[in-house]
């Protein structure tokens, strides 16, 4: 069915120009490049815009570090960044930076705006002072002992060891991770935005469909604890835009890096006859902008940046889709393990399309973390690519270049079929504009297995034996190739180059959705050459093997700003003894109360029965099991882990799963006959 036009714009949120892009972000930029071809081949004018977020003091004491002027740095950074992206199909229509002209223009006329209508206020505030550098110090710049459990080299934000979080002044022994000096307290005028302003706005806005329901309920958290005044403003020495008429005062950071989805547009439109920036901005736009982010960046995209737009007279997103973590073999990147894998070290060895194409097996439209399980990815990519799709269409093409000189038939051998892989159309684009890619993916095999059983029952190399079959082996192949070449129009949003090889191979024009409905009859294609080889596990092992050897020893995240997707730090150990595992009591419980928890993305509080004796325990399986459904149920359980106060209680144990994550999580449970309170041996 074709749709009436539509005028998009999509971002997705900008990386930051003090490193390299690794697996991580591309769970993001695969996502959201995705959908906007999507778009495209169903014919609406979609626009993808980018830009490096380039400001900051990580940045300005990275370039010092090397002795290079911050420009220099990121100017170096943007072009391995956009190398990196373009290697991975993803399509910008335009990236830029946020150390631009454009950028500058829109930062102060939306804070002179904001500013002008009562929405900024100045106050004197204190903050930790490096006497060394002579630079006030963001909390990601003291490190300290965490004041709750005692660890020491804790951020001065929050504990890395038991979770806690705390403001600077509460580190005991604090130090400047910038030059090792006792931090002093020091006063400075900062500028604040006074977000309380937009309340009434932003709860309208936050549960009116623009954002995923987990994520507007969590905003109502805030909302609870009431809006907070937002510093913007930060003192030199600084990376970034003075703020007007207040010399020695720069936009924090985060005031401007979204606004930089705003600059990169303009950048695009002043170089584009016939595109109006004011199209996609003005309050009356009739176009729809969506913002792609990582889960952790929800505050200021769906609080502080929509209220800065509201007050500045420009429209607000029509969504925010926020989306979860990576991990890789179930768990967290890591260096020792060689998992944590930078975009380049991929590319040097694998092709780029199985990994979009295993994120897209992976991807709803919810924000679970997502896990890079490496044996799977091996085995999926071989599975369904090779083994399925391409498989096709290299049982079918050698018989008609051969036999019938690259002729397809004129007619079609099973209408039936061909019907159920045409209608299948609606369903397969409506998970795509959901994102529910995983879904999608699951549709699209469902139907390349079809089309195997089709040629598995006609089989055309027997065929091909017999006297007088020449036409049923050109109808079977030719109908084996129109399947195949549906396939891949539905796989082009997520496989682009493969799709290329098979539009150049069957000779055809660049497939639009609604070309998929029209098959081909009565046609010549050229010679089939392989769409794609098998994934090798010496190769993954080899990119596994560089990425333990390349980066070294730990490297701290210092960022003054939340990533995107987090750079995780190194397991205190990658390996127990065989004395420290035999230490664990693990036993038998019953689940005798199962319930959410508020204000949680993973967890579920368990009540756990040991023979008389109860438990309480939060568990990180909410994406996989509805309470009701766990009650009653046995369990193995560690009885011997010390209590652990979180956030929403103490919990005082752990129960056993296994899976690769999000709904694909499984309890363990015990043999039949088992008892609460039993040990596990």
């Amino acid at each position: 069915m074709t749709q009436p036009e539509r005028k998009i714009l999509v971002t997705s949120a900008l990386p930051y120009a003090n490193g390299p892009i690794h697996i991580g972000h591309l769970v993001e930029y695969i996502q959201t490049d995705i959908w906007v071809r999507f778009q495209k081949m169903r014919g609406h004018d979609c626009l993808y815009v980018c830009a490096d977020d380039a400001h900051g003091t990580p940045i300005m004491l990275r370039a010092r570090q090397e002795g290079i002027e911050p420009e220099e740095l990121i100017s170096r950074v943007s072009v391995e960044h956009q190398a990196d992206f373009a290697d991975f199909h993803i399509g910008f229509d335009n990236y830029h930076s946020t150390h631009s002209d454009e950028n500058r223009h829109h930062a102060e006329l939306i804070y002179t705006r904001n500013r002008d209508g009562g929405h900024i206020v100045k106050r004197m505030i204190t903050q930790a002072y490096d006497p060394v550098e002579n630079m006030f110090l963001p909390d990601r710049f003291i490190k300290g002992e965490c004041p709750k459990c005692g660890s020491a080299d804790q951020y001065g934000d929050n504990c890395e060891v038991c979770g806690a979080s705390y403001s600077p002044s509460e580190l005991k022994n604090p130090v400047s991770a910038v030059s090792g000096a006792k931090p002093i307290d020091k006063e400075s005028d900062h500028y604040f935005f006074k977000l309380a302003d937009f309340e009434d706005m932003l709860k309208r806005w936050t549960t009116a469909g623009h954002l995923q329901p987990e994520i507007s309920n969590k905003l109502g958290e805030w909302f609870e604890s009431g809006l907070q005044e937002w510093d913007i403003s930060r003192d030199a020495p600084y990376f970034g835009f003075e703020i007007p008429d207040h010399p020695g005062k720069y936009f924090y950071v985060w005031l401007d890096a979204p606004i930089g989805y705003m600059a990169s547009l303009q950048n695009l439109c002043d170089r584009t006859e016939g595109l109006d920036f004011d199209d996609y901005w003005k309050v009356d736009s009739d176009a729809e902008v969506y913002h792609f982010i990582g889960k952790d960046i929800v505050y200021f995209h769906c609080l502080f940046w929509p209220a800065m737009l509201d007050g500045a007279g420009y429209r607000k997103p029509t969504a925010v889709y926020a989306h979860g973590f990576l991990t890789v073999d179930g768990q967290k990147m890591s260096k020792s393990r060689g998992t944590f894998i930078m975009a380049r070290t991929y590319l040097d060895n694998l092709n780029p399309e199985y990994l979009r194409y295993y994120f897209a097996a992976k991807l709803g439209s919810g924000v679970e973390d997502i896990d890079l399980n490496l044996d799977d990815f091996q085995a999926r990519v071989n599975s369904d690519l090779v083994g399925k799709v391409v498989n096709i269409a290299s049982r079918c093409a050698g018989f008609i270049s051969k036999k019938y000189a690259g002729r397809l038939s004129d007619r079609i051998h099973q209408p039936d079929l061909l019907e159920r892989f045409t209608g299948a159309s609606d369903m397969i684009a409506g998970h795509y504009e959901q994102r529910e890619y995983s879904r999608a993916v699951r549709e699209i095999m469902a139907l390349a297995d079809a089309a195997n059983q089709y040629i598995d029952e006609f089989k055309p190399w027997v065929l091909a034996k017999e006297d007088g079959r020449e036409q049923d082996v050109q109808d079977v192949c030719s109908m084996g190739l129109n399947l195949f070449r549906i396939l891949a129009g539905y796989l082009k949003p997520i496989l682009p180059e493969m799709a290329a090889a098979a539009e150049s191979f069957l000779n055809v024009d660049p497939l639009t959705w609604n070309d998929l409905q029209q098959p081909l009859s009565d046609h010549t294609i050229n010679k089939f050459k392989p769409l794609l080889t098998r994934v090798d596990p010496d190769t993954v092992q080899k990119m596994v093997e560089q990425s333990t050897a390349t980066l070294g020893p730990k490297i701290e995240n210092q960022e003054e700003k939340p990533m995107d997707t987090p750079l995780a730090k190194d397991p205190i150990s990658d390996e127990i003894s065989f004395d420290d595992f035999v230490k664990l009591d693990l036993r038998i419980a019953r689940i005798a109360r199962a319930e959410h928890v508020e204000g949680a993305d993973k967890l579920l509080q368990l009540t756990l029965d040991l023979d008389g004796e109860t438990r309480n325990v939060f568990a990180g399986i909410k994406s996989a099991y509805d309470p009701a459904d766990l009650e009653g149920r046995l369990t193995v359980m560690v009885a011997n882990l010390a209590p652990r106060k979180m956030r929403f209680g103490v919990s005082e144990g752990m129960v056993l799963a296994a899976g690769p994550g999000g709904s694909d999580l499984f309890i363990l449970g015990p043999d039949e006959g088992a008892q609460p309170g039993m040990r596990v041996k």
